[in-house]
């Protein structure tokens, strides 16, 4: 469906620059928008799919109940582990997770726990995870998901008990949620749907312009800026290219799959393999869309922790790789 639906975009896109614009391809400016078209309409249509769909499923799932599974999980740290292993499973980018991360918040789920699946759901992805051990090989694909999984899950954890969850968004924290019980309330779905289609249109204006924004930089960057000012800078001569490779790849927005290709032809060019995985968390999992994002959902201090927190843990997880491999 994924697929089809890309197929169908992308001949969208390329009819509006390339015919109706008749640019031509390579010039940095008609890359760029039509990278924006692509990127936004994916983005838009599952913003929109994915609001809708947690809303509906608020209606319905006591949330009160699966809060408190993982809250009696939370000193164990077994609700971080399966928000990390469930953000592994769903195929979503950093923008595109984040809606879930809102629905997670308004069912009162603790801090930690959510941004456990934030951080690791644009980090493993199977399609990903298919291309990436054709490309590399099984040894290297099965710790680099093992390390995408531990950091949702340690990231999450350290963030929640450095006292963070204040620092969610006034309006998120406000957000109005109405447990409901199934056995008593026997509403249809269509009897729902004014409601939640309140809700889901509430949600998507609040956070759509800011996907708009944080593409469009992304956009600028991706048309503008050539690979080889990324394989200049994070060259194998350079000792801090790691921490490097991650700071230059948040200005990206490239998901999972679209950044393999790039990683591929970096290590084919004698990049290491640490700092090419490094580049690739960054882009994925650290970008300016998703921080322009964020800032409608987190207050500026839970965003700085955020960051910091998963750059770093990216940066080590670059070093192991090197040391490994």
């Amino acid at each position: 469906m994924m697929e089809i639906l890309k197929d169908g975009l992308g001949a969208l896109a390329d009819n509006l620059v390339f015919e109706w614009l008749d640019w031509d391809r390579g010039l940095w400016y008609a890359e760029a928008l039509h990278y924006f078209i692509m990127a936004f309409s994916q983005i838009g249509a599952l913003l929109v799919a994915v609001v809708y769909f947690m809303q509906i499923l608020t209606s319905y799932l006591s949330m009160d109940k699966i809060r408190s599974f993982l809250e009696r999980n939370k000193k164990m740290g077994m609700g971080n582990v399966i928000a990390a292993l469930l953000g592994a499973f769903t195929p979503f980018c950093s923008c595109s997770s984040i809606p879930l991360f809102v629905g997670m918040m308004q069912a009162r789920v603790p801090l930690g726990i959510a941004l456990s699946f934030l951080i690791s759901s644009p980090l493993v992805n199977e399609v990903a995870i298919a291309i990436f051990w054709v490309s590399f090989g099984w040894k290297v694909t099965v710790i680099y998901v093992l390390t995408g999984i531990l950091l949702g899950v340690v990231g999450g954890m350290v963030l929640d008990r450095l006292g963070f969850a204040k620092y969610v968004a006034d309006w998120l924290q406000n957000l109005a949620y109405v447990e409901v019980n199934p056995d008593k309330n026997r509403a249809t779905l269509s009897q729902r749907m004014p409601m939640i289609h309140a809700e889901s249109i509430k949600t998507v204006r609040r956070l759509l312009p800011y996907v708009f924004i944080g593409l469009a930089v992304g956009s600028f960057i991706h048309g503008y800026v050539p690979a080889s000012f990324f394989e200049t800078y994070i060259s194998r001569e350079n000792p801090f290219a790691v921490p490097l490779a991650v700071v230059l790849a948040i200005p990206l927005y490239i998901d999972a799959v679209g950044i393999l290709p790039v990683i591929e032809s970096m290590v084919g060019k004698g990049l290491p393999l640490g700092t090419a995985i490094a580049f690739m968390m960054g882009s994925i999992g650290l970008s300016l869309p998703e921080a322009l994002l964020l800032k409608k959902v987190m207050k500026k201090r839970l965003i700085v922790g955020f960051f910091v927190t998963i750059g770093i843990g990216m940066v080590l997880s670059g070093y192991l790789f090197n040391l490994l491999f």
